[in-house]
């Protein structure tokens, strides 16, 4: 029998919604030394898992598990600590990475992560956030108590999207981090989420206290699924195993979930559902009042996964097969009926009744 490696290194990667911390991991994962095995857990806020099918890798020796339906650090805290002494004892890594949900706070799994549960089983090394310059002059950002405490409680922070942003407006924000207490063990800056793999060996050993530590304590959440989804844990497979009542051909399961101040709804399809995809982006890319889109589609020349970020938007092919899924997060009700109702005539060939 295996024995797991203690005490595993492991890293947080953080950063606010869309600043890019999925490709930063596909990135580092690429440059994985060879033999290594390497875990990553991901917190997804909304229900539909998104990020594992755009982290999963074809090797053996990287595995992914993810938790949905809020974040670690306040909705689904409690299932945090078993998750993750499953999934190390299952994967027995030699590194791992964890990634929170973007609007998360970090205070409570660093916490958790230097507690006794797991002393014995991980040394916490660099807490890397990653910052999108544009969000240092965005109020509905600034204001965040997360953003602040991401940052704050950071080892390193990187500046991501340079090829994107004005240099006076990366050299202001870069400005901005020189003043935090106790200083950063580096500034970078970066682009397409390019991390050095030295950098996770950075010493972590400097305490970097939370400015809002109480910012999560008491979650307004009001989650649940119009077809009975269950909420929780995504691992390995995707949702369907999980959904007692499945997808069928043209019409999707829709989750929903909100709290927080953010909403966000999900649609699961079933492999054989193809979408149109000129029609599919030019909706997907024209939807109003919407912070982040994210989705994996079966097009009818191939299978692509979407990203949009306000009115930033990017496309590329992916080696996910299994079923097109997506998922919309917004700061405000939207009426998710409607949206799929307008989502559905992108499908090349819709069969079965539609529902609202």
């Amino acid at each position: 029998m295996t024995q797991i490696k203690h005490p595993i290194p492991t890293n947080l990667i953080t950063g606010f919604l869309g600043v890019g911390k999925t490709t930063a991991i596909r990135t580092l994962l690429q440059k994985r030394p060879e033999g290594q095995k390497w875990s990553i857990f991901i917190n997804e806020y909304g229900l539909v898992s998104i990020d594992h099918t755009l982290v999963e890798a074809r090797s053996p020796e990287v595995r992914v598990e993810e938790l949905g339906g809020g974040c670690f650090c306040c909705t689904t805290n409690d299932l945090l600590e078993p998750m993750l002494h499953v999934f190390i004892e299952k994967t027995k890594p030699d590194r791992l990475i964890i990634e929170p949900s973007g609007a998360g706070h970090p205070a409570r799994v660093i916490d958790l992560l230097r507690s006794d549960a797991f002393r014995h089983k991980i040394d916490l090394r660099a807490s890397i956030t990653l910052l999108d310059p544009k969000d240092f002059d965005n109020p509905r950002v600034t204001r965040h108590p997360s953003f602040h405490d991401q940052l704050q409680m950071a080892d390193i922070v990187v500046l991501n999207w340079l090829d994107k942003r004005e240099a006076d407006q990366v050299q202001r924000c870069r400005d901005w981090l020189h003043k935090f207490d106790p200083p950063k063990l580096l500034i970078a800056e970066t682009q397409f989420g390019q991390l050095q793999p030295e950098w996770l060996d950075m010493n972590a050993t400097v305490a970097r206290p939370p400015h809002f530590p109480h910012a999560h304590e008491l979650p307004t959440k009001d989650a649940h699924a119009t077809e009975h989804a269950h909420p929780h844990a995504h691992g390995s497979e995707p949702d369907l195993l999980t959904l007692s009542i499945p997808p069928r051909a043209g019409r999707p399961v829709r989750l929903e979930n909100s709290g927080l101040d953010q909403w966000a709804c999900g649609w699961i399809f079933v492999e054989g559902d193809v979408f149109l995809k000129d029609a599919l982006l030019d909706y997907l890319g024209r939807i109003n009042s919407i912070k982040r889109v994210k989705g994996v589609f079966h097009c009818e020349d191939d299978w692509w996964s979407f990203n949009r970020v306000d009115q930033e938007f990017s496309v590329q092919e992916t080696a996910y097969r299994r079923d097109s899924r997506v998922e919309i997060i917004a700061d405000t009700p939207l009426d998710w009926s409607r949206i799929e109702r307008e989502l559905l005539p992108c499908l090349a060939d819709v069969t079965g009744e539609r529902f609202d």
